[in-house]
């Protein structure tokens, strides 16, 4: 849902905005003043003001066409004002609530309770939607608090609801399902309508009902409707294909965005956790939050533990508010910020406040990308020449026209100023008119800014199968240009499948944990008590005896709950001894967490757990293997120190667990204090360092090496220790050997940290691995990196990874282990959390750009041809040799067909030998340059010398004028669209000699050039009337087919010829610069 909230984002702590001051944002790269309008090499934090300016620029004869994919500036002022008005309502509750609470409340009689439901449930839709809407505590306590809600909804609020089919439909009946009623994506009839709004087409269907009119009135009903009919049959086929391809696009989108929508949550029901669509869950459900999770409904908390909620996506403010008893009320679609609890579902889909949000605003697709603003300033550029040659073409055919030099093939003056009758003089002009207007439909390339989004979707959709959804369309793009990747270790470069390998207990390392007989019973109960409550995961015994455990929670959690489970933990058991009293959920900063525990005999137990070399500095004593207490002398804390590099160096990630006893007394007795309460994190005894096996992914050396050779460097960021970064690093192929461990090649999160701004910059681009990373070290590193002119992607799952991953070019969430806010800061989320899938999105990224690349060059040459010939030949002899019907037919295989079949050409292993594409250069390459004026200037000499001696050449001198003038004008016609139909496989590889290579693979590009070319069989065979041509001997399709078939040969030559390195633009601005200098 991340584009439906684009404009609440801001608010969010989570996100970081453009902020100049401060540093943060895009370090001049976009800068307003001194580039021009189309200049916008990051769209990702443009202004609205901006996004103005190029469209305000840009040449458009089909606005609702070209911008339909670009963000739609007005709908996105609505959208604002609609969440204006339900955030007023979310502040109205709050300021209530906050009313009540400052109140004494002494003999305050609540509203009264409204009548019990008559349903299945002894509380219905009405109640639930008043206590959802005005989040009174009072009336809750008058149902009995969360139990008494839990009963009347019959869920058990440790086990949740039983959910077998039955229970489900039941609730869906009587309160709702979690979805709500989306506004219908537009249909193909749309698409119609909008494919008619361009000006071009509308003047040509203007002349082709004006001569229609004329033609049945001067050549009655039989011939005289061929001239207009054909036209508008040409402009209606051309509307048609345009629709369809629009609509095919438009659903491909769709697909993605319900893809986007669907997240996946973790539900209590039948006792254990299972993994759900937030679209399944029911009112009554128990769903477990922990940092980073969006609340998937409105809800009360059963309990929880500093849990501390995001509301700005609500309220529009920007305030964390704490949740306990007092405030147990959640609002779907908020986040949930630090701490972790139970919420009862009590609200789903329309009825939540959320859904009502979501019902209001349609899902915007709309977003500009770098390359489509380019685009349509490489349009507007080509667009304004064409406009100014048809001008040119118009006023010489009809000045030639009314002043008597045009003539008809038999050599008669076509007007005769007073002879020719008034019709026959305006049916002249409108064919006149006609020409020039097909030549602007021919010159303004309105499909060029249109491949792009064709190429994005069609990669979308591949990405999707390569495990990567995109979230922003131009981060797809702007990954063709990353030169630097900072990875995560965990997950991303390993499996992320963690196993407990080793332990130091009691002084003594443990390899098997399948005998318990090596711990006294003292150290083995201290360690299941710390394991089974400074946890958020959660282990399911069934009851069927010798039934499997069922572990669930992150990685390290699960590899050290099953170490629990070999240690003999009965969870459940362990946790209902004990009351928790406090909790330090763990923290990516601390990276450590703790949890403190009233025990049966009032003693305070406080457990912590987390990066070993830390809890161990906070440790004083451990306790030996045989139960007793020793202190942590220097000798022994030198002992532990080593069992941890040990382990690292055997890439083995360490965790450290230990307690402390704590008097009853000295725990604040107060709730409110108590919360407050920052639990002791010294004088720690230390039970288990624990080592834990996360392998490496298999393949990440090979996509490693691939980045490296591709020009895009790899860098690991990792919270873990420095020598488990380096073990990894070495395994993974980020560092070459021992001998590049060093720093800054090798640096941890606190030097880098405490570094100067100017220092960060010179050191960031030598940074291969950082370890014990903070995510602030991380945002720290990507602007070093980026104001180095990095383009930089990231990788993150955590909640605070959401700055660096909002501050990046590219931000990768990972899809697995990702929370809900590291998503929706994500331009990609990588569904597998695999490093090669990473990989895949860059080849992915270059591809969108070289696919462009492609059609440009493609379509550049079939303007240039076309307006030239046609340029020539008005200016010589007043007559065009490709009329109106034919230029259409040729402006639909340059642009709808020539888009589909060029843009959607699959990415090659070519495309990771080159460097990455700098943002900033040129879009038409010197490469191109070469490729289209060789070809163009070909395809011109040709069709020129048939235009001027066609007649001699094809020795048509003894037939009929006219015949043999159509006979040369088909030639012409037909060897110009073979001509494009070979050169559609030179634009596939501007750079390579082999131009077939994967040519049968692109099914789609081999199905276009045989449905173009057949259907150029049947124009030329059997639609002579349409389009003014005539059937041709086999001797003139050899004729044709070898006029086409050169363009091969002619692209190998071309391709030996050598081209400077520096881009044409940047010589032609140098030899401007030197002349004016030397002058």
């Amino acid at each position: 849902m991340a584009n439906t909230m684009r404009g609440s984002s801001s608010s969010s702590p989570y996100h970081r905005g453009v902020d100049v001051e401060g540093g943060v944002g895009d370090y001049g790269e976009d800068d307003e003043a001194s580039s021009g309008p189309f200049d916008i090499p990051n769209t990702k934090n443009a202004s609205l003001e901006r996004l103005k300016r190029w469209r305000q620029a840009a040449l458009v004869l089909n606005a609702s066409r070209r911008f339909r994919y670009t963000l739609d500036l007005k709908k996105e002022e609505e959208k604002e004002q609609i969440r204006r008005k339900i955030r007023a309502h979310a502040q109205v509750i709050r300021a209530a609530f906050l009313f009540r609470e400052a109140g004494e409340r002494v003999n305050v009689v609540g509203p009264p309770l409204p009548p019990p439901s008559s349903g299945v449930y002894a509380i219905g839709q009405e109640q639930l939607n008043s206590l959802n809407r005005d989040h009174n505590s009072s009336v809750l306590q008058e149902y009995g608090g969360i139990r008494g809600l839990s009963d009347l909804l019959k869920t058990n609020l440790e086990k949740g609801i039983n959910g077998d089919d039955n229970d489900l439909l039941s609730r869906k009946n009587a309160f709702g399902s979690n979805t709500y009623p989306r506004k219908k994506g537009r249909s193909f009839w749309m698409f119609l309508w909008e494919a008619w709004q361009d000006l071009t087409l509308i003047i040509l269907m203007v002349a082709a009902a004006a001569s229609l009119a004329l033609g049945i009135k001067t050549e009655g009903i039989k011939q005289g409707w061929y001239d207009g009919g054909s036209i508008a049959f040409a402009v209606i086929l051309v509307i048609l294909v345009t629709a369809i391809s629009d609509y095919r696009q438009s659903l491909q989108f769709q697909n993605l965005n319900e893809e986007k929508r669907n997240i996946h949550m973790e539900v209590i029901r039948g006792g254990r956790r299972v993994d759900i669509s937030i679209f399944d869950i029911v009112v009554g459900d128990v769903v477990p939050l922990k940092i980073g999770d969006q609340v998937p409904a409105d809800g009360v908390l059963i309990a929880g533990h500093s849990l501390s909620i995001d509301e700005s996506s609500m309220t529009g403010e920007s305030k964390i508010v704490h949740k306990d008893q007092r405030a147990p009320f959640l609002m779907s679609g908020c986040k949930v910020a630090d701490g972790y609890g139970t919420m009862l579902v009590t609200g789903v889909g329309i009825n939540t406040e959320w859904g009502l949000l979501m019902a209001s605003i349609s899902e915007d697709t709309g977003e500009e990308t770098p390359l489509q603003v380019r685009l349509n300033g490489v349009a507007t550029f080509i667009g304004i020449v064409g406009l100014a040659v048809a001008f040119l073409v118009l006023i010489v055919l009809l000045t030639r026209y009314f002043t008597g030099h045009s003539k008809n093939t038999d050599g008669t003056v076509q007007f005769i100023k007073g002879k020719t009758k008034f019709s026959t003089a305006i049916d002249g002009a409108i064919k006149i008119v006609t020409v020039a207007v097909t030549i602007v439909v021919v010159a303004v390339p309105e499909g060029l800014p249109l491949a792009v989004t064709l190429t994005l979707a069609y990669s979308m959709r591949k990405m999707m199968a390569d495990k990567a959804l995109v979230r922003r369309l131009s981060a797809c793009e702007t990954m063709g240009s990353a030169t630097t990747i900072c990875s995560d270790k965990t997950g991303t470069l390993t499996l992320n499948q963690m196993t407990v390998v080793q332990a130091y207990v009691g002084g003594k390392k443990i390899t098997s944990f399948d005998n318990n007989e090596q711990l006294t019973p003292t150290v083995t109960s201290l360690l299941i008590e710390g394991i089974a409550h400074n946890t958020t995961g959660n282990v399911f015994m069934p009851e069927e005896v010798g039934g499997e455990s069922e572990v669930t929670g992150s990685p390290t959690e699960k590899a050290i709950l099953n170490l629990g489970v070999k240690l003999g933990m009965r969870f459940n058991d362990v946790r209902s001894k004990s009351s928790v009293l406090q909790v330090f959920p763990f923290n990516s900063e601390k990276k450590r967490g703790g949890v403190a525990l009233q025990m049966p005999d009032s003693e305070v137990h406080i457990h912590w757990k987390g990066a070993a070399e830390i809890v161990l500095a906070s440790c004083t004593k451990y306790l030996e293997a045989d139960g007793s207490l020793q202190q942590i002398d220097e000798d022994k804390a030198c002992v532990f120190k080593k069992a941890i590099e040990d382990m690292a160096a055997g890439s083995l990630r360490c965790v450290a667990i230990a307690y402390r006893l704590y008097e009853m007394d000295k725990v604040p007795k107060d709730e409110e204090q108590r919360a407050e309460w920052l639990l002791p994190e010294d004088e720690l005894v230390l039970l288990a360092i624990v080592g834990i096996k996360d392998p490496c992914r298999p393949g990440v050396k090979e996509a490693v090496q691939l980045c490296t050779n591709a020009g895009v460097k790899v860098r690991m960021v990792t919270g873990d220790n420095v020598q488990t970064a380096k073990a990894i690093a070495l395994e993974c192929g980020i560092l070459a050997s021992d001998a590049d461990a060093t720093e800054p090649n090798l640096i941890e999160g606190r030097v880098f940290r405490a570094m100067s701004d100017k220092e960060r910059e010179e050191v960031a681009g030598k940074i291969s691995v950082m370890g014990r990373s903070s995510p602030n070290d991380k945002l720290l590193l990507v602007q070093a990196l980026r104001k180095k002119g990095h383009v930089v992607a990231v990788t993150g799952d955590g909640t605070n990874d959401a700055p660096a991953l909002h501050e990046a070019d590219i931000g990768l969430a990972m899809g697995i282990a990702g929370t809900e806010v590291a998503k929706e800061s994500s331009d990609i989320i990588i569904l597998d959390d695999n490093f090669a899938s990473v990989v895949k999105v860059v080849r992915w990224g270059r591809s969108v750009y070289a696919n462009i690349q492609k059609f440009i060059q493609f379509q550049l040459t079939v303007n240039v041809a076309a307006l030239v010939i046609n340029v020539v030949a008005a200016v010589s002899t007043g007559d065009v040799p490709l009329n109106a019907v034919q230029l259409l037919w040729v402006n639909l295989i340059m642009d709808t067909l020539g888009a589909l079949a060029l843009a959607t050409e699959p990415p090659t292993d070519h495309l990771m030998k080159r460097t990455p594409v700098g943002r900033r250069e040129p879009l038409i390459t010197n490469i191109m340059w070469r490729n289209l004026i060789i070809q163009a200037l070909y395809q011109v000499t040709v069709l020129l010398v048939l235009n001027f001696r066609g007649t001699s050449l094809l020795h048509l001198e003894h037939d009929n004028a006219d015949h043999a003038n159509k006979v040369k004008n088909t030639l012409i016609f037909n060897a110009f669209v073979l001509c494009q139909i070979f050169n559609e496989f030179n634009a596939r590889k501007p750079d390579e000699m082999n131009i077939f290579s994967g040519v049968t693979k692109n099914h789609l590009f081999m199905m276009i050039v045989g449905v173009t070319l057949v259907l150029q069989v049947l124009i030329i065979e059997f639609l002579g009337k349409f389009t003014k041509t005539v059937k041709l001997s086999w001797k003139l399709w050899l004729v044709s087919i070898a006029i086409g078939f050169f363009s091969w040969p002619l692209a190998i030559l071309g391709k030996l010829i050598p081209v400077p390195a520096t881009p044409l633009s940047e010589l032609c601005t140098r030899t401007v610069r030197r002349r004016h200098t030397s002058s």
